[in-house]
């Protein structure tokens, strides 16, 4: 069994999907440059999967560092999560990220074609339906976006089709997520960013165990039933679950398919903030702000072509996930 590259593989969806990965018996490498992300992730993942790792400090773009990986592995496929991913900074820093995202998958496809490694899994994003695409999503409306990050997730898939045109034995298979929450049920990883988190879950955690003071919601005049927005949580352990069956599935399926991973059903900022005190036991201090700009109502997934061909749904209820994320913020007050 040839071995699995992971790119960002210490940081939160990484992390995870390196666990399923080696639970379900592949050898995996991974490669981070630990911009966002900590290697005591790499260690607690041996922890949890009693197997060991081979990680690799450096950064995707390095041409030179990814050459000498293929050269001292058997790399047979990439999962490729490695990219910045704050869409506030990628308007501030949009260089950045173009340069940061697109040319770092450009080195990693380029160093995979020198050695004939065929297999790639891509971290997509739900961000790809832009702002025009009606709920719930379907892999063939067209994409867009409406910020640099969400933009990167879109060349990047094109880059992948035009490869595949070029190539008829390349694979690529673009997950497009929804909003991964979350943590592994031993509490040992979970969502652990640098800073004040961008992303609502981390946000609620940090306000539960006291850290932060109260959690903002940005509008309560959306079309939507309590008219605050709209998304589909889905848990991470589902997601990479999915990244499994994802690989499976390019070993028997050549040229790129974009796939959805999500529940297909949506959830209110309000009801994820009630459903968290449940877990944790407390109110929630928030407060009602104004819309951010760029946000949408509604966001949640057709998941049923991921039942089709991956054989995969989602699984974990809401009770579960804000469980395990508030098991992994009380064991990890301070993070990794």
């Amino acid at each position: 069994m040839g071995k699995i590259l992971v790119t960002g593989g210490a940081g939160f969806i990484g992390s995870h999907t390196c666990v399923e990965f080696l639970e379900s018996g592949y050898p995996v490498i991974v490669l981070d440059n630990l911009s966002n992300s900590k290697q005591e992730s790499i260690r607690r993942i041996e922890e949890i999967t009693k197997k060991p790792i081979d990680f690799y400090l450096a950064d995707m773009r390095d041409e030179n560092a990814v050459r000498k990986i293929f050269t001292e592995q058997e790399i047979d496929s990439v999962v490729h999560f490695a990219g910045l991913k704050a869409v506030g900074e990628s308007v501030e820093k949009p260089l950045e990220y173009y340069e940061n995202n697109i040319n770092g998958t450009f080195v990693l496809l380029k160093i995979m074609r020198e050695f004939g490694c065929k297999k790639f899994v891509f971290s997509s994003s739900a961000t790809v339906y832009g702002m025009n695409n009606p709920v719930p999503y379907v892999e063939d409306m067209p994409t867009s976006a409406t910020n640099p990050y969400g933009y990167t997730k879109v060349m990047i898939e094109q880059i992948l089709r035009d490869f595949c045109a070029a190539d008829p034995d390349f694979r690529a298979v673009a997950l497009r997520y929804f909003n991964p929450i979350g943590a592994h049920k031993s509490g040992l990883i979970g969502e652990d960013p640098n800073g004040i988190p961008n992303n609502l879950l981390p946000y609620i955690g940090q306000v539960a165990v006291g850290k932060l003071e109260k959690i903002s919601v940005f509008g309560d005049d959306y079309p939507t039933p309590d008219g605050t927005g709209v998304r589909d949580y889905i848990h991470v352990v589902d997601l990479a679950k999915g990244h499994v069956c994802a690989l499976e599935y390019a070993d028997q399926h050549k040229g790129f398919t974009p796939i959805n991973l999500g529940t297909g059903h949506g959830v209110s900022v309000l009801e994820m903030i009630h459903a968290y005190e449940k877990a944790c036991g407390h109110a929630l201090p928030y407060q009602i702000t104004s819309r951010r700009a760029g946000d949408i109502a509604s966001s949640y997934a057709d998941a049923s072509l991921a039942k089709q061909l991956l054989n995969w749904e989602a699984h974990e209820t809401l009770e579960t996930m804000c469980a395990d994320s508030w098991n992994f913020m009380q064991k990890n007050p301070n993070g990794l």
